[in-house]
């Protein structure tokens, strides 16, 4: 298989290395390119075409947040991992309306780092081990009025009025992912296989117009699916 073709931006030359190097050192791994900055983040993508985005919130010349809109309107095929020193922080929020797809902490595990660019780059990721769903709670009850996020084109309509267009067991597949739980946990909880899952899965996401599965679980407390706490 292909590696995993990865773009590290960050403002802080040693994080920028530190990232490259674990990551490079991976046999399933390339990083293919690094930018300072978030103007260099978004030519890289636009050259290199990467599966995965490591981007810093905080950077000069153009923020993170920018960076992550306009690479994830232009390019919707690489995923955006935001780097943040808080596990809690405003620009989070914000990045998950801008398109991204996972947020990890800057002084992440080496362990954690590579697994978080492998599940998100397969569409598994949800969050770091240590950005949990009280930030998806938390950011569903900021929410701006309008209700869910839109996808290319779409406009916005009420998340509820949406949900209806699920069948019965594809709203119980998103109250699953929502919950965190993995393809093969879902799997275990509705008695089914992981390719049906799949399925499920992928069907939620076309019929809601949504992103990715990070997506979905803010879209699921967003129309009422599943409230924060629950699971």
């Amino acid at each position: 298989m292909d590696p995993i073709r990865v773009v590290v931006a960050d403002d802080q030359e040693l994080v920028r290395a530190g990232f490259g190097m674990i990551l490079d050192a991976q046999p399933d791994i390339e990083v293919v390119a690094e930018a300072a900055d978030g103007a260099e983040a978004v030519e890289a993508v636009r050259v290199h075409r990467p599966d995965v985005l490591l981007l810093d919130v905080r950077m000069p010349v153009m923020d993170g947040l920018e960076a992550a809109r306009r690479v994830c309107a232009d390019h919707p095929g690489t995923k955006v991992i935001m780097l943040t020193t808080f596990d809690i922080d405003d620009y989070v929020f914000d990045a998950l309306y801008a398109g991204a797809s996972g947020f990890l902490l800057k002084d992440v595990r080496r362990d954690d780092l590579v697994h978080g660019v492998r599940m998100v780059a397969s569409g598994e990721a949800l969050l770091a081990p240590s950005v949990t769903r009280r930030l998806i709670a938390e950011f569903a009850a900021r929410r701006p009025a309008g209700g869910a996020l839109p996808g290319p084109g779409q406009a916005v309509r009420a998340p509820s009025r949406l949900l209806e267009q699920l069948t019965a067991r594809e709203q119980e597949t998103l109250r699953l992912l929502a919950r965190g739980l993995s393809n093969a946990e879902i799997a275990a909880e509705l008695v089914v296989s992981e390719h049906t899952v799949k399925t499920h899965v992928s069907n939620v996401l076309a019929k809601l117009h949504l992103r990715d599965r990070v997506h979905a679980v803010v879209f699921a407390y967003e129309a009422g699916a599943v409230v924060a706490g629950e699971g």
